[in-house]
Formats: structure tokens, C-alpha cells, sequence
């Protein structure tokens, strides 16, 4: 067996030292609906070998007879012209006894198995296909569903493996003699492209009222759409992993008004452009995120608003960025063509419930909120979200993974080749979850907040459909340690159920974890110290945690150091209203009279006057309904409201992310950061805030300008965790072999994160930071599966 390297450079095969002879080849990785076979094919033929190739559930198998040099140089070739949305994983040759059954090369039928393959992501529109729909001459001109093996719907459509058409949702469509002609021919780019069709055969779209009324579209519904749009109206639009609400992102009246119909008081709305040439015009773009733009995975990228024009003030409230994506579909590239100005693309949904993705429940849930809907009737069986990409200090992280990543299964280090089935059910926020199955991990797309009914709905049948496609038998489950999070007690009952093993992951030990196995840190890695900031997580001494310095592997953890502990009155009120978040930092502190006092004319505690404070301050003497929490998402919070951004949050992170909005880059150079302090308190060094609201309130009082403020905030926090750093080395020697990884959803924030991670490498640090799965709890899971796996693996060969 011979498995291919990390770059696949060079394979040796050990299958026969004859000249002529013949070898089995299995092909493992993503090597189905991406066009391998015909290419298998087509280099076959070009260096004269007989034989066949097949997809099963395994991958691809190939069995070659010919000379030896021309099969070495069939598999140069295969490794060099690999079609672009492949991936090979491994290559195993074994050799084969006796004379090729045939004297040509053949593709053969597909055949059954136990599922060791992966299925591609939905991939964007790919050039050859984009001339072709454009092309007046062409049988697929304007057709909104043209798709090739190069590109289009995979995961959004498909049911089961092998990824054959009978196993998607365009099982429900004949195709007419001419594509069945392309469908047939191995050296045709659309043989065995799987959702092919074309105007005579396949899906089609009609536009409709919100009164399910038909409209007169006068043949072209796309066009009619168009123009609804750019008359102010808002449409639903049934895309390709789910319904997206649209409209002109210049109006400011629809802006408005598809707010208030959504319910989405000031979280951004994700914006589709022409080209990048319009993107500029509102962003600066640089060449890095340019190609990532026009990439197959098409994601959001978030993008410094710093054109020359402006977009209507809704679509981003107190932003700094923009989040734009090119169009990905035929009908997107068709919808946008004769449109002047970007569009708002944001889920078909109200706040926090899934998108949809059926036209009924298109027309039941969005009916008060869009004035048309343009649908089609093919079915998407499997939501996706639009991916978000961000940069953050000159690299790509992801915010969201979904559409064009998931489910492209995560490369894991050879030591986690002998993991058992593991299922890890990731947190309640940003939730995915994780399967790891023949050393690799299978996360899922973002399935969102798991509070609501609909998405908790959404998540177990996502869940079931992923053993489904991918024949998962876990082994061992994997939960949050947090007893009331929807996820763990699925993962109680299912282990109950069926009497497996269930291994219970802390928090923060799950971020770091997620970020070592994001950097391929084999199993049995030294120990790093991990920096886990984020908003809550449950700690291991009932407290919530948030700002955590560990001493951590996969195995296990130390608690060496940690953000100072705030109480949070009222609880997850304190985290929806950051006033009061703001009001237990400052009231906890030796100068709180001395403060009110000196600083009481300053807007913020102008509007405590009117607050329950006698309330407040009983709660926080007596600590009833008021946990504990070194969390370093609510010190955002606190700054947030205490300098007149945030007062209450109408989406999570709300405070924090428009903190960072309001800091004056051009300042950091300058600014001396506010001063913290390292305290011990219950025997562990802490970052202290205290030392920093004074300076902070001195700022404020002087009129010093809150993004100078905001700037001075984030330096001197990135300060702090430097001299904690500093001190826990000095406490406990080259502590983490001089690696640090960080991880939490802290880390999304591109000044904090980019003043830190510089600071560090200066001092010799390596950093590792997220850049396959996100920092924000949307990783969780991979960490969860990962201490799992460890755990695993120590116990088998403990036994």
C-alpha cells in the first residue's frame, strides 16, 4: 500500500518490478462528481494502457495493464491534471495477476460498499460554463441551472453515496437526448456531472406575488426579478443551499424596510457585486482577497469600507467592513448582470431561525416579508449558508464555514489514523458538528444558534443525514461540559441509548484543541500554551470562563492563568444589556464612589439613573442570579457601553464587534494602551481591569475621540495578555515548547488579533491561529472530537 504524500510530489509503487504487468490503484479523497474518472480516462488512453475505473464507496478504483514506464507516467499525469475541485488523498497499488479482460480503457458502472469517500462542496460557476450561458448560440443560453463536473450544486443536492444522480435531488429530471449524449461521453466535462440539464430538460424558475399570484414575467422571470428590485421592492430569491431575502443595497427605503420586515435591528446584511470592479467602488481590495472572492468556495469576504461611495446606512450599522461575494450560480451572474449597484443577499429567514429552503415553506414564512419570490423546483435537500471570510493580520480565517466548504472532509496527522468513529456535538452557539472516520474530520456546515426550535429541528436532521451519507457508526460520542446545552444532553441520551462511550470536553480545552488539529499537530505534541478568549464558556469549578491562559495537548489541561473574575447580573440579561455589564466592572471596583462621582456627568452614568441600581447592587452583593466569569467577551461589552456604543444587543457580539469597528487603526502605532494589572486571586494569576477604567473615564472626560479611545482599549488589552505571557514564563519556564495557540471567538476581532499575534512573534513566540475552521465556537466541535480521539487511541493502548 502506498500512500501519497502531503503535496503528492512523488509516489513510489511497489505493485510489480515486470514491464508489462497490471496494478490495482485506489484513489481516496474527493474524487467523485469532480470529472476524475474521464480524466482517469483520457490519460488512460493518451499513454496506452487497457483497463477500467469506477467510483464506489471507497473513492475511485483503477485497475491499469501496460508497460511499466507508460503507467508511471499515467500516474505523473494523474497527479499533475487532477481536475480543480479533486482532492487525492492517498494512492494504494497493489498488483494485479493475469491479462486485462479488455483491450481499451473503460469507464464502468459505479459500485456499492462501505462509505470511505468524501463528497465535494457546491462549487461556484466555472468559466467554461459562464461563456456558455452568455453565448447567444449556445443551447444553455441564459439557463440559470447550466452546471459542468467542474462546477456547481454537490452537497446541497445529494441524498447518499455513491454521488450518482439517482442518490440527488435531480434523480426527478430526465435528461433530454442532448445532455444525455454529454452524460455519456467520458470526453465531454459534463460525463457524469450529475446535475446536468439543460432549458429542455431541467429545473426551471417562474417568479411569483406573496400572494402565491403569478406574475408576468413576459418570458423571463430573472429579468422581471431585476426589475422589481431596482424599483425598491424586496424579492426571495431560491438560490442554491437555501433562500436568500434581496434587494438594492443603495435604497435606503428597502434597506429599511426589509429590516423591520426581518426583525434585524442592526446586525449586517451580506452583499452580492457584478465583479469585483464594483466591489471597489464601495471597498479596498486587495489581490490575496480578490482570489478569494473568485475562488470556487465563493465566500462572503468582509472588506474595509474605504471606496469612494457609500451604500444605504442599514445595510452595515457602526461597521467598519462591508461583507461582499461575487455572484456563484448561473442565475446569480444573469440576475446581476444589468444591475448598477450591489444587492443585499442575506438568509430567507426571520431572525434566528433557519433559512428556508422549500418554495412552501418559502411562501408560508417569508410571504410578509418579500413582495415576490423567484423559486424554482429543484429541491435542496441539504441547507447551506453562505460561507464569511474575513483577513486578519494578512491571512484568511473563517467565520462561517458552509457553502463551498462543507463537508470537504479535514486532513488530521498520520496518529490520527487509528482513531476509533468518533461524533462530537459541538456547542449551542454557531453549532456544527464533527465526525472523524479514517483519520480525517467531517464537520459540518453552520447550522446556527440551536436555542430555536427550527434550528434545533434543523440540527438533528442534519446530523442523522451525515451518518446517512457517509455510513457513520460512532464509537464514542464527544459534548460540551456545559449541562444545559441543547447539544450535550443529545449526546447524553444518545450514549444512554446505545451504550457508548461519552466523553465530556471543557470549553476552552475543545478551542485549543480545535486549533492544534487545525494546524496538524500530531497526538502526541508537547504541550502549548493556549489563549481561549471568548464570550462563555463552562468552567471545571462551576464558574463561566473566558479569558483562559492553559497549559494544554490533546489529552488534557492546566489552568495557569486567567482573566480576573466579573459577576454578570441577571445573568444572560447582563450579556443582552452590556450596561450591565459595564456597571459590575466599575461597581467592583476600590474606587467606585470616587468614580461616580468624578465622572458622573459623563453620558454613561447619566443613563444609569434611570436603572434598578439598589437591585443591581443587592444582587451583586449576595452573587443571586450573578455568576462568576472571567470572560473576556463581556469586558468588550463593558468598554462597549461604558464609552456610549452599545447600551443593548439585538444580535450575539453585537457590543464587541462594533467596539472593534470604532477603533482608529491609523492610532494603534501611537497609542499607549490602557494599563492592566496581574493579580492572584483563588491561587491563579489574573489580568485585572481596574487600573484601566480610570484612564479609560479620564479619556472620555477629556474628549479624547472614541476611536483614539477604542484603539487604546484593544492595545492595551493586547498588552496585558503579552505580560501574562511573560509572566507565566517566567513562573513556569519555556512553557508550551514557545508555541501559543490561540483560539475563541475573540480571536475574529482583526486589531486584537493582529496587536497580539505581532507582540508575540517579536518575542520569538510561534503563534498558531485558526485558518480551516473557525475560532468562534463554529470549530468547536473539530476540538471536541480531537480530545476524544486522544483520549481514545491512550486507553486502547493503555489496555
Amino acid at each position: 500500500m502506498v500512500r501519497a504524500s502531503e503535496r503528492l510530489g512523488q509516489v513510489s509503487r511497489t505493485a510489480s518490478g515486470r514491464s508489462w504487468a497490471g496494478e490495482a490503484i485506489r484513489v481516496r479523497g474527493l474524487v467523485q462528481g469532480v470529472g476524475f474518472r474521464p480524466t482517469v480516462w483520457r490519460l488512460a488512453r493518451d499513454c496506452g494502457l487497457c483497463g477500467d475505473v469506477c467510483n464506489d464507496a471507497e473513492g475511485v478504483l483503477i485497475r491499469i495493464w501496460g508497460e511499466r514506464a507508460s503507467r508511471e507516467q499515467f500516474l505523473e499525469r494523474l497527479l499533475d491534471e487532477a481536475p480543480p475541485l479533486s482532492r487525492i488523498d492517498a494512492l494504494e497499488s497493489t498488483a494485479l495477476t493475469g491479462q486485462s479482460p479488455v483491450t481499451d480503457f473503460r469507464i464502468v458502472k459505479s459500485s456499492g460498499g462501505r462509505v470511505h469517500t468524501g463528497i465535494v462542496a457546491d462549487a461556484a460557476t466555472c468559466s467554461a460554463c459562464l461563456s456558455e450561458v452568455f453565448d447567444p448560440g449556445n443551447r444553455r443560453y441564459r439557463y440559470a441551472f447550466t452546471n459542468c463536473t467542474h462546477c456547481g450544486p454537490r452537497m446541497s443536492i445529494v441524498r447518499a453515496i455513491p454521488y450518482d444522480r439517482g442518490n440527488t435531488s435531480m434523480a426527478a429530471f430526465t435528461q433530454c437526448p442532448a445532455c444525455l449524449q454529454e452524460y455519456q461521453d467520458p470526453a465531454d466535462r459534463r460525463f457524469h456531472a450529475q446535475p446536468n440539464a439543460c432549458p429542455d430538460c431541467g429545473p426551471r424558475l417562474w417568479l411569483e406575488a406573496a400572494s402565491g399570484a403569478s406574475l408576468d414575467c413576459s418570458g423571463d422571470p430573472i429579468e422581471a426579478t431585476r426589475r422589481l428590485l431596482k424599483a425598491g421592492h424586496i424579492v426571495a430569491i431560491k438560490g442554491i443551499g437555501g433562500v436568500h431575502l434581496a434587494c438594492d443595497a443603495s435604497n435606503t427605503e428597502a434597506v429599511d424596510r426589509l429590516r423591520q420586515r426581518k426583525r434585524r435591528e442592526h446586525k449586517p446584511f451580506a452583499l452580492m457585486a457584478r465583479n469585483t470592479q464594483m466591489i471597489r467602488r464601495y471597498c479596498s481590495l486587495n489581490p490575496a482577497q480578490t482570489a478569494m472572492l473568485q475562488e470556487a468556495a465563493a465566500p462572503i469576504v468582509l472588506l474595509p469600507i474605504e471606496g469612494p461611495e457609500r451604500l444605504a446606512e442599514g445595510v452595515a450599522p457602526k461597521q467598519c467592513c462591508y461583507g461582499f461575494m461575487l455572484p456563484y450560480s448561473p442565475l446569480h451572474h444573469l440576475l446581476m448582470l444589468g444591475l448598477d449597484a450591489p444587492i443585499v443577499l442575506t438568509s430567507g429567514n426571520r431572525s434566528d431561525e433557519p433559512q428556508c429552503i422549500g418554495n412552501d415553506e418559502a411562501r408560508e414564512r417569508l410571504g410578509d416579508i418579500a413582495d415576490a419570490l423567484l423559486l424554482h423546483d429543484r429541491e435542496i435537500v441539504n441547507r447551506l449558508d453562505d460561507s464569511v471570510v474575513r483577513w486578519v493580520v494578512d491571512a484568511p480565517a473563517l467565520l462561517r464555514r458552509a457553502r463551498g466548504y462543507a463537508p470537504t472532509p479535514l486532513r488530521l496527522p498520520e496518529s490520527f489514523r487509528k482513531a476509533p468513529a468518533v461524533l462530537a456535538f459541538g456547542g449551542e452557539l454557531k453549532n456544527t458538528f464533527c465526525l472523524i472516520k479514517d483519520g480525517q474530520a467531517i464537520l459540518s456546515q453552520h447550522l446556527g444558534d440551536l436555542a430555536n426550535a427550527s434550528a434545533n429541528a434543523a440540527y438533528r436532521q442534519t446530523l442523522r443525514l451525515y451518518q446517512q451519507l457517509f455510513e457513520h457508526h460512532p464509537q464514542v460520542l464527544a459534548i460540551d461540559g456545559h449541562p444545559d446545552y441543547l447539544p450535550s444532553k443529545i449526546g447524553h441520551d444518545w450514549a444512554a441509548a446505545k451504550g457508548l462511550a461519552l466523553v465530556e470536553v471543557q470549553h476552552h480545552h475543545a478551542h485549543i484543541a480545535a486549533c492544534l488539529a487545525d494546524n496538524g499537530i500530531e497526538l502526541n505534541a508537547p504541550p502549548v500554551l493556549g489563549i481561549a478568549l471568548d464570550g462563555t464558556g463552562y468552567g471545571d469549578n462551576g464558574t463561566l470562563w473566558g479569558g483562559e491562559f492553559l497549559l494544554a495537548d490533546y489529552h488534557g489541561y492546566r489552568r495557569l492563568a486567567s482573566l480576573a473574575t466579573v459577576a454578570m447580573p441577571g445573568g444572560e440579561l447582563a450579556i443582552e444589556q452590556p450596561w450591565r455589564m459595564a456597571y459590575a466592572h466599575l461597581h467592583r471596583t476600590s474606587e467606585w464612589q470616587a468614580l461616580a462621582t468624578e465622572f458622573g456627568d459623563l453620558p454613561y452614568f447619566q443613563t444609569l439613573a434611570d436603572k434598578p441600581l439598589a437591585t443591581l447592587s443587592g444582587m451583586l452583593a449576595t452573587g443571586f442570579n450573578s455568576p462568576l466569569s472571567s470572560s473576556c467577551g463581556r469586558l468588550f461589552d463593558a468598554v462597549s457601553a461604558v464609552i456610549g456604543l452599545c447600551q443593548q444587543i439585538s444580535y450575539e457580539g453585537q457590543a464587541a464587534i462594533e467596539l472593534e469597528a470604532a477603533a482608529d487603526t491609523s492610532a494603534l502605532g501611537d497609542s499607549q494602551g490602557y494599563p492592566f494589572a496581574i493579580v492572584l486571586a483563588d491561587g491563579l494569576p489574573r489580568l485585572e481591569a481596574q487600573p484601566m477604567w480610570r484612564a479609560l473615564l479620564g479619556d472620555l472626560r477629556a474628549g479624547i475621540a472614541l476611536g483614539v479611545i477604542a484603539a487604546r482599549f484593544h492595545v492595551g488589552l493586547a498588552q496585558a495578555v503579552v505580560h501574562m505571557v511573560e509572566h507565566l514564563r517566567q513562573q513556569h519556564g519555556d512553557l508550551g515548547s514557545g508555541r501559543i495557540a490561540l483560539s475563541g471567538g475573540v480571536f475574529q476581532n482583526a486589531v486584537l488579533s493582529g496587536e497580539l499575534i505581532r507582540r508575540l512573534e517579536s518575542r520569538g513566540f510561534q503563534v498558531l491561529r485558526h485558518a480551516r475552521v473557525p475560532a468562534n465556537d463554529g470549530g468547536l466541535s473539530l476540538g471536541q472530537a480531537a480530545v476524544a480521539t486522544a483520549q481514545s487511541i491512550a486507553a486502547q493502548e493503555d489496555r
